[in-house]
């Protein structure tokens, strides 16, 4: 039996749950005689040790487990009753007034809230779009060229230059002996020798590479380099050294021709340059459209975030912040970080869980309201999609389907996308431009 449920806040909720003590007493009695048929003890044959030893050595966990079995039922018979959704684990506390003969304890916990959503048709929605270009396969294929880079020694027969004594120049490959002293001594990590680099990648900083930059082989040169605030060197960040560097050896850089054996290279056995072509725009293509569907979802989530005024269960917010902080502490595990020492507290997620969790409810809601469930045959289009860039597209299958976790991911992930397809099909939507650049990310910009 339960009272009435009473109001603590906008979702907090408490009732009070009771039951005859007589029920606890009687279900522990059966559960200890269940356990006698099948309990040993020293000097007794099993099954016939007596009831009495049996409840000494089992009595009080089995009596803990009816008792928490007993209030579950009971709350989930009050919960259901009073037809409340419940979010999250009620708190539950005994009561000392109880009636005699009876056991009460009151329940504290949250419900879901009720969710409005938003007039989509009032929501305004900025989507992107990116065009591929015979200069994004050309850049491209200048990306692959540098992979594929090796270098000859400055000055030999072949090399492209207008002859001369050569010296160093962006894009060349330098070996170095270097030292660098603050006050005129030496500092940790001040100095090396045989050190290479290619000078324009940035690996250095500008002001060695630019001393770098006119040094003919086995020549020498001192310069000072003042070292940024930031430096991750903390010994000798904000300070200013005084570096001597000579030049070792000097190599330029040979990139393969575009021909049939750099097809070839690129798995393209007849060798066409014009089917590595469309080969690598089919590739471009496939990872523009994923990230121009990642931006537009995550376009439609912000809308309907903003759009959409909910009260947010705690208990659901604490139990995501603390599942994000796990899943960060196995993430850099896994990484081979020592995360042992690391605190991980889970009010560092707090905002984050907030967003997943508002989320969540909104799109449930959505889906439920208009039937946007995914469809098996959806689920499976999504798969072969993820298949074609794989060998074997028959192995990925036998991956999702093998396995009802993975399964559920790929679910998960077209039920979203129903979501946003919704949502777009109903909200104020507009298109902008974008560059392969920005699309892509600062790694294709520099690269």
């Amino acid at each position: 039996m339960a009272t009435a449920v009473e109001n603590l806040g906008k979702l907090e909720r408490r009732l009070t749950i009771s039951f005859p003590l007589s029920d606890v007493r009687t279900e522990v009695e059966k559960r200890l005689k269940k356990q006698a048929k099948t309990a040993r003890a020293p000097g007794f044959r099993p099954g016939k040790v007596p009831l009495k030893m049996v409840a000494a050595q089992y009595g009080y966990q089995i009596e803990s487990d009816v008792l928490n079995d007993k209030v579950g039922q009971a709350f989930s018979s009050a919960a259901d009753e009073a037809q409340l959704r419940v979010a999250g684990m009620p708190k539950i506390e005994p009561k000392q007034d109880a009636p005699e003969g009876m056991l009460a304890f009151d329940a504290t916990f949250e419900v879901y809230p009720e969710v409005t959503l938003p007039a989509l048709a009032d929501i305004e929605i900025e989507t992107v779009k990116t065009d591929v270009t015979d200069a994004e396969i050309d850049k491209t294929i200048d990306i692959l060229r540098k992979q594929r880079v090796h270098y000859h020694t400055k000055g030999e027969a072949g090399e492209h230059g207008d002859g001369g004594e050569p010296v160093a120049a962006n894009g060349d490959r330098v070996t170095v002996d270097f030292v660098g002293v603050i006050d005129g001594v030496e500092f940790p990590g001040g100095k090396a020798e045989d050190y290479a680099f290619v000078l324009g990648e940035g690996r250095m900083l500008p002001e060695f590479e630019a001393a770098t930059v006119g040094l003919k082989v086995g020549e020498s040169k001192t310069f000072p380099l003042a070292f940024p605030e930031d430096y991750h060197g903390k010994d000798v960040a904000g300070k200013t050294a005084e570096f001597t560097i000579t030049l070792k050896k000097l190599e330029w850089a040979h990139l393969p021709e575009v021909d049939a054996e750099f097809a070839k290279s690129l798995g393209i056995e007849d060798g066409s340059i014009e089917k590595m072509r469309e080969d690598i725009k089919v590739n471009l293509e496939r990872e523009v459209n994923a990230r121009i569907k990642a931006r537009n979802k995550e376009a439609v989530m912000d809308a309907l975030v903003k759009h959409t005024e909910m009260d947010v269960p705690k208990v659901m917010i604490e139990q995501d912040s603390q599942r994000l902080a796990e899943q960060t502490r196995q993430d850099m595990a896994q990484r081979g970080m020592d995360v042992k020492s690391l605190p991980f507290p889970a009010d560092l997620f707090a905002t984050k869980a907030e967003r997943r969790v508002r989320l969540g409810l909104i799109l449930s809601q959505l889906v439920q309201e208009n039937n946007l469930q995914a469809t098996q045959e959806q689920v499976k289009a999504q798969i072969e999609d993820f298949s074609q860039s794989y060998e074997d597209p028959k192995e990925v299958l036998k991956y999702y389907y093998s396995d009802r976790r993975r399964l559920g991911e790929v679910e998960a992930l077209v039920l979203e996308e129903n979501v946003v397809n919704y949502v777009l099909g109903k909200a104020k939507v507009t298109t902008k431009d974008i560059a392969f650049d920005e699309l892509m990310g600062s790694a294709a910009a520099q690269a």
